[in-house]
Formats: C-alpha cells, sequence, structure tokens
C-alpha cells in the first residue's frame, strides 16, 4: 500500500478534481454522468428537436475552483443546462436464441435511438 504525500493530504477535493475545474454530477434515467461545460454527451431518448433547452434539476455534486459541494441528496438551487444537438443511433446490439437439436436459430438486432446533448452551463 501506498503512503500519500503531505501534498495530496492537504485539500482532497483539490487533489482528485484540479484546481480550476469546474463539474457536476448528474442524474438522469437512472444513470449518473460527470459533465462539464461544453462537454457533448448522449443521454436517453427525449423527443425534443434540436436546439431546445434540457434542465438537468438531478444534482448530485458541484465542484468549482477546487471545492466540491456534495449534496444530501441533491445539491438545492443546482442546475445544469444542455442544448439539444440533435438524434443518434447508437452502436447495433445483436440478440440471438439457438435450442440445440432442434434446428432453431434466429437473430435479431436493434439499434437504440439517443439524444446528443451539448452542456451549456452548470449552476450551483
Amino acid at each position: 500500500m501506498a503512503k500519500a504525500s503531505p501534498a495530496n493530504a492537504s485539500d482532497p477535493a483539490a487533489t482528485m478534481t484540479g484546481a480550476g475545474h469546474h463539474y457536476a454530477i448528474v442524474a438522469d434515467g437512472g444513470r449518473q454522468y460527470r459533465v462539464s461545460e461544453g462537454q457533448v454527451m448522449e443521454i436517453d431518448f427525449r423527443h425534443l428537436p434540436a436546439g431546445s433547452e434540457v434542465v438537468f434539476d438531478e444534482v448530485l455534486a458541484v465542484s468549482k475552483a477546487g471545492r466540491l459541494t456534495l449534496g444530501t441528496p441533491m445539491v438545492k438551487g443546482a442546475t445544469v443546462k444542455a442544448e439539444v444537438i440533435g438524434l443518434v443511433q447508437g452502436t447495433k446490439i445483436f440478440v440471438q436464441k439457438f435450442a440445440r437439436r432442434k434446428n432453431y436459430r434466429r437473430r435479431t438486432g436493434h439499434r437504440s435511438i439517443a439524444t446528443k446533448v451539448r452542456i451549456a452551463s452548470i449552476s450551483a
């Protein structure tokens, strides 16, 4: 087991995140995402036109200028706003069924649709 250096022990939040790095952890669709401003990401499908705005209200943590604010369970008053870029299809997933000695084989596939968004702002 390696020992932590004295520089790491002084401020654990600053060492984990890096000074000045601004990010948030949001919950959406049963998953948690670590997002920062300007980041492009894919979320579950939402029937929204390109250019519209998505607001994530379930913000679990916010890090700003090396200071980490944890929610219990949510950070009060914190929101993350994102702009919808458009819809994208995921990679193809194959489902195979097979029954031995019965001459039964089925192969089907599908591509899930996701919504691509760009994180516009993080307010805490």
